[in-house]
């Protein structure tokens, strides 16, 4: 079942259960969904391109619960965290930090990696290998715990 149909069927749910986050949520996944879409030259939007729109409105909304919380707003960044917790439901399931640092630790091998001048060629492929599951600060941090 694509994406899009499976936040229509939880448009609904939480239309008749009156969320009003989940039902902003969602409708704020089926938006970005509908404008890349259309605003696209290729018609192919792939799982993988669906994925990455996600993490994308997953990132933002934790990016803004953050600058509101320094900023002492948690009654602002309270409906952010809450919205992500529904976004991420349409996301792979999240490695554990263990679990990346392993891909990390084999990937510096098979490269034979080492300095951060070797980062972005570590970066590059573990990115792509955990694609949709594992957050791209997370990686970059234990890339660079790794290579130092």
């Amino acid at each position: 079942m694509s994406l899009q149909k499976k936040v229509m069927e939880q448009m609904k749910v939480a239309m008749k259960a009156k969320d009003s986050v989940a039902l902003e949520s969602l409708r704020a996944i089926k938006s970005a969904l509908l404008l890349a879409q259309t605003s696209g030259t290729d018609n192919d939007f792939t799982e993988e391109d669906e994925v990455k729109l996600v993490q994308k409105l997953v990132k933002q909304r934790k990016d803004s619960a953050a600058i509101f919380q320094e900023q002492g707003r948690a009654d602002l960044a309270e409906p952010e965290l809450a919205q992500v917790a529904v976004i991420e439901q349409f996301l792979p399931e999240q490695l554990t930090e263990e679990e990346i640092e392993k891909v990390v630790v084999q990937t510096i091998e098979a490269t034979g990696a080492n300095g951060m001048k070797d980062m972005g060629k570590v970066m590059g492929l573990v990115s792509k290998e955990l694609a949709g599951q594992a957050d791209g600060k997370t990686i970059s941090s234990i890339v660079k715990k790794k290579l130092v």
